[in-house]
């Protein structure tokens, strides 16, 4: 089998989801993180914001979620692209070592609501860790549209465009705390009028500052079995995007 490179590895974005699987339970571990270098704010697209995992629509199926490209307006949505110069991949342990065993690649052609999306595998990673990441040269599973649910109910489904952002952040809160990340100019910039100490605001008058902003979603449901064979029903899951 031969792979093909992609060029230098370039930003790898990450955030760890362990999901134990036995006896048809998984267990979420789950984190987030917009635009928070300003590579990504160069380059939105690269912006990974979340990874979820959770159970499927069946029985014995595992939902994965990738969501990335923060902050689009309802407007900016309906042609937005994920980037079809990037690698997205879903890289899963299954015993233990926290090395990827099975990796879920997928990639994008052409843009806006013609965009285009291939997804390989579970298959063995051709390259393990983040560094030199490459595609496949292999048959894709699921291919077709974005913005439309690809693939089989018994076998491996696939969804990518844009959703609602499900992440809830108290922005001015959020730089209340951590003053070095507060941007220079806007009206987020004043200094904090909050106060002091860990309760900033009274309880329930957090302010969702990512409401009504979409993120781009790639969803993938397949049977658990394709990712605990060879391993464990105890899984570690997390993304990657890279060039």
């Amino acid at each position: 089998m031969h792979w093909q490179k992609f060029s230098r590895w370039q930003r790898l974005a990450m955030i760890a989801v362990i999901a134990g699987l036995a006896g048809g339970v998984v267990r979420v571990a789950i984190g987030s993180d917009h635009q928070d270098t300003p590579e990504v704010e160069l380059n939105p697209k690269m912006d990974m914001t979340e990874v979820y995992a959770f159970p499927g629509t069946g029985t014995d199926r595992i939902a994965l979620v990738m969501n990335s490209r923060a902050f689009l307006t309802p407007a900016q949505s309906p042609t937005a692209s994920f980037d079809q110069d990037l690698l997205y991949q879903f890289k899963i342990d299954n015993d233990g070592d926290a090395v990827e065993d099975k990796v879920i690649q997928v990639v994008f052609s052409g843009t806006g609501a013609n965009q285009k999306v291939k997804v390989y595998g579970p298959l063995d990673p051709p390259v393990v860790g983040s560094m030199m990441n490459t595609l496949a040269d292999a048959t894709p599973v699921v291919s077709g549209p974005i913005n439309t649910v690809l693939g089989n109910a018994n076998g491996i489904q696939v969804f990518a465009g844009p959703r609602d952002d499900p992440f809830f952040i108290d922005l001015e809160a959020a730089f209340c705390i951590l003053p070095d990340r507060r941007p220079v100019t806007g009206a987020l910039s004043a200094p904090c009028q909050l106060g002091t100490g860990a309760a900033f605001r009274a309880p329930g008058a957090a302010q969702n500052y990512v409401n009504g902003f979409n993120v781009l979603s790639l969803v993938i449901e397949l049977p658990e079995a394709r990712l605990t064979a060879g391993g464990t029903s105890k899984l570690g899951i997390w993304g990657t995007i890279s060039r």
